[in-house]
């Protein structure tokens, strides 16, 4: 035993910091970064799902079932992996239309109707008291076999000393700190999301440790305790899915559908996985981390209900308990003390988030429209600012419904295992399961047919399992249960119409499902929708189909915009209003402090805000008191429908000329500047080829004046003039050749005579054709060329003149003494590399890439005559033709001085029919 100063110092020094961890994550929030804005943090939020059921009454069920414990957590394993899709939708719903609580959820999408939000909060508040009276059950029971060494609480214990009811309390104020702290419920609770995933974390590490020490402390392992389980009947016949009975398997999958009905439509899930999201492509990540976490959290739920049923072998131990009686009885009290800190985490958790989203239901679906009807919220009762009023109104609600399960828990607590009140709970909120699945799926679920299948299933529960639950705690005749209501054997609440053989629980939720879904299938197709059902119907099924913007708004009438404005100030306070409003007139391109229209919009706007605050039903009901709505009937709908479809058409149509107008008038821009930028290149091409041609002709014409004028020229200056005239006229022959070839090649005219060539007999050509002029240089040709090269598919003409311009340069620029040119080329298996390599001054730095130019000249007058500027530019275009590209490789450190051209082809050329460089 351990004292009880030590376990409540110890869980309340927890319960402190975990209020240091939502504190925490609110102060990040408030400096927008956001510690729940990450899938992982979303998943482990969803871990609520695993409350103090999971921590004592799982290991009771599997000490007394075997493996009947799984069903339970594989419906929501189910429900994420396949299901993921329903959640997503579910976000997107809830994000569009501002829900905050799943009572809101289904009253939106059937019209916004304030007696199906009372109603599904009457089943909720219901529904749920026995689930906060297992969590209450499980603390104070763990409370007491740690500081008293027996779990049972004595007889007919007087509320102010019983540590239930304190609990209670404690729990309550802390869902108000971190519950009820903001009017706006679709404002996520950063701090509570913070600190449920934070208990997440610690249920999951004490209940592994315990399941480590009783596997591998208490036992020889997972072996060693199957082992000893399979050698005792008694305990073998735990290891097998099948027992149970003819009907092992339906309750099996009952099971399953429960647990799968639960995960998606239970108070608490729903404000995890919905109204706390902060994106949805999170719910994608969450499908698969969830489950994860489940199986994880289940590993050793089995091997410690063997070990506590082998280890105490007297039966005397409740197996509840096992995970705090096995440390116990080894003397691990530090151990024991950090599992019911993990129990008391799952408790926490669970009554915390669910406290608060019903006490969001509770205020928004039963007191503010209690309000409105009492007529309390009149001009001459409201208080200028309501949201202190409401926020009070929640906070007692959370008060109350903990108190609730306190009652609860003293008047039916000891007649049931946790296991049992917990499944009673789930039977009764996986109601809510027919009506919201069928809502955002089936466009014909109407109003009538969501309360006839609520109320026809949720009386059915009440009939067959709330009642004998009752009835077995001696708080009701338990005659009825037997012989039935008046004798009437058929109506036993355990075995209605006959139906036998299966366990209470099964049998609950077979005849409650079926019967809430038959009724609420024939109500719905026996009256067509009304036009606000219609409307919703549309909203909620198509979610996906239409983006926010595109939402159509259903509401016609007329309002008054300084009404409006009023209303949304008693509710969300005068600050917040005008942050509003001013967001509201930005976003529609008004000045803030223009007027704004009191159209279908505005309506819709301030509709939505107060839906945040009071729930839909509960704000359309305001609404309608401050402005003169007209009913919409289905036509109607379908009309507005109609127009806001021509509206998008419309709106896309524009959209799409205004793209194609956009692009055209690029297109035509960016056309206007090649022709400019052609134009100029025209410009330069004709100034540079003219500058080109008077060169040499200016010379000719000069020289051949001298020789007419002057008949007494000295015949050896006559010949050198004759020279020059001749090597001038070359050159302008040159010239005009090459000018021709290089608008024939950007023009796309010039003739291609294709071939297989000879690459070696190509390269000796070259260099024969240019040994005259190597020799007047007085320069040495070195030739590196390998044994046999593969042919090369191209022009031999158009390579041969590459080659000729490369050495010519080359040779041009070569020292008078010593000069040499070096023609090199390699293969490889993609194409053929040629460099001309020679011993010059080699290029002047800054005109690496100017040398490609055409016209531009890298050195000054040679002896062997100034060249043209195009040799370089056309080869470039000639080689980039057959697919390759030429280059001025850059000298490496050390190396001599020099130019070095290569040029690189591929064997089989992808012939380009733009042929610039």
């Amino acid at each position: 035993m351990l004292p009880a100063p030590l376990v409540i110092g110890t869980s309340l020094a927890y319960l402190l910091l975990l209020v240091g961890v939502a504190y925490w994550a609110d102060r990040r929030a408030a400096a927008r970064r956001s510690v729940i804005a990450r899938p992982s943090v979303y998943a482990l939020s969803m871990a609520v799902y695993c409350t103090a059921w999971t921590y004592f009454g799982s290991v009771e069920r599997a000490a007394t079932g075997g493996m009947w414990f799984l069903p339970i957590y594989l419906g929501p394993t189910l429900a994420m992996v396949l299901g993921w899709t329903v959640l997503q939708k579910m976000v997107r719903i809830a994000k569009t239309h501002r829900i905050t609580s799943i009572a809101d959820f289904i009253a939106s999408r059937y019209g916004k109707s304030q007696l199906l939000a009372t109603l599904v909060t009457l089943v909720a508040v219901v529904g749920i008291v026995p689930y906060i009276a297992l969590q209450l059950k499980a603390v104070s029971s763990g409370y007491a076999l740690l500081t008293s060494g027996s779990a049972v609480a004595p007889a007919h214990l007087h509320w102010s000393q019983d540590s239930a009811f304190y609990v209670a309390l404690s729990l309550a104020g802390f869902a108000i700190v971190f519950g009820a702290r903001h009017l706006d419920t679709t404002e996520r609770h950063e701090g509570m999301v913070a600190a449920i995933a934070f208990e997440s974390l610690i249920k999951l590490a004490a209940f592994l440790c315990v399941g480590v020490f009783v596997v591998y402390g208490l036992f020889g392992g997972l072996g060693d305790i199957f082992a000893q389980a399979r050698a005792r009947p008694d305990l073998a016949a735990l290891l097998h899915a099948e027992q149970g009975g003819a009907y092992s398997w339906a309750r099996w999958m009952g099971l399953m559908v429960l647990a799968l009905c639960a995960a998606l439509v239970l108070p608490r899930q729903f404000q995890v996985m919905v109204v706390e999201n902060v994106h949805e492509d999170h719910v994608r990540r969450a499908s698969w981390l969830f489950p994860l976490y489940l199986l994880l959290i289940n590993l050793f739920v089995l091997p410690i209900a063997l070990g506590g049923l082998l280890y105490f072998s007297s039966g005397v131990h409740n197996p509840e308990h096992f995970v705090l009686s096995l440390p116990m009885a080894a003397g691990q009290n530090a151990l024991a003390l950090f599992v019911f800190v993990g129990g008391l985490s799952a408790a926490t958790g669970m009554v915390i988030v669910e406290t608060v989203a019903v006490s969001t239901m509770v205020s928004n679906e039963l007191a503010l429209p209690l309000l409105l009807r009492l007529r309390l919220l009149d001009a001459a009762h409201q208080p200028s600012d309501f949201t202190r009023p409401l926020l009070m109104i929640r906070r007692a609600a959370i008060v109350g419904v903990l108190l609730l399960g306190y009652v609860y828990f003293q008047l039916a607590g000891d007649a049931y295992a946790l296991a049992s009140i917990g499944l009673i709970s789930f039977a009764a909120v996986a109601q809510f399961a027919p009506v919201l699945l069928g809502g955002m799926y089936w466009r014909g679920g109407t109003r009538a047919g969501a309360l006839a299948g609520l109320i026809v299933g949720f009386g059915v529960w009440v009939y067959t399992l709330m009642l004998p639950s009752i009835a077995k705690s001696g708080w009701l005749d338990a005659g009825f249960l037997t012989a039935g209501p008046w004798g009437i054997a058929w109506l036993r609440p355990e075995s209605l119409w006959g139906l036998q053989g299966l366990d209470s629980l099964t049998h609950s939720l077979f005849w409650s499902l079926l019967t809430n879904c038959a009724a609420y299938v024939v109500v719905s197709l026996w009256r067509a929708p009304s036009g606000r059902e219609a409307s919703q119907a549309l909203l909620f099924v198509d979610v996906f189909r239409r983006g926010t913007a595109q939402t159509p708004v259903f509401w016609r009438g007329r309002a008054d915009a300084a009404e409006l404005k009023r209303l949304c100030e008693r509710f969300l306070g005068a600050e917040k209003t005008r942050e509003l409003w001013r967001g509201y007139a930005k976003q529609a391109g008004l000045p803030a402090d223009q007027a704004l229209v009191p159209d279908a919009r505005l309506v819709q706007f301030v509709e939505a805000q107060l839906a945040g605050a009071v729930g839909s039903a509960s704000a359309r009901v305001l609404v309608a008191s401050v402005s003169d709505e007209e009913t919409l009937s289905q036509g109607d709908v379908l009309a507005m429908l109609e127009e806001a479809s021509q509206l998008r058409s419309y709106s896309r149509a524009l959209e799409t000329k205004s793209r194609s107008l956009e692009k055209a008038t690029s297109e035509l821009r960016s056309a206007n500047e090649q022709l400019k930028s052609l134009d100029r290149l025209k410009d330069d091409f004709m100034s540079s080829v003219t500058h080109e041609l008077r060169t040499p002709l200016t010379s000719i014409r000069a020289l051949a004046e001298i020789l007419q004028g002057d008949a007494e020229v000295p015949p050896q200056q006559r010949q050198r003039f004759v020279d020059i005239i001749v090597q001038e006229t070359e050159r302008l022959t040159r010239l005009v050749n090459q000018v021709l070839d290089m608008a024939k090649i950007e023009s796309g005219h010039i003739d291609w005579r294709l071939a297989d060539i000879d690459v070696r007999a190509l390269l000796e050509k070259a260099v024969a054709t240019t040994a005259a002029l190597l020799s007047d240089r007085g320069a040495e040709m070195q030739l590196d060329l390998p044994d046999a090269l593969p042919p090369l598919h191209a022009d031999p003409d158009r390579l041969l003149q590459v080659l000729l311009n490369l050495i010519s340069n080359a040779a041009k620029f070569v020292p008078p003494q010593g000069g040499r040119v070096q023609l090199r080329a390699r293969g490889d298996g993609q194409g053929l590399t040629v460099c001309v390599q020679d011993n010059g001054p080699g290029v002047p730095a800054g005109h690496e890439r100017l040398i490609f130019d055409r016209f531009h000249q890298a050195g000054g007058p040679t002896p062997g005559g100034q060249g043209t500027g195009l040799g370089l530019p056309i080869s470039q275009h000639i080689v980039a033709h057959f697919g390759g590209r030429l280059w001025l490789e850059p000298p490496a450190p050390g190396a001599p001085s020099g130019a070095c051209f290569c040029f690189w082809l591929p064997w089989h050329p992808a012939f380009s029919g733009d042929t610039a460089p």
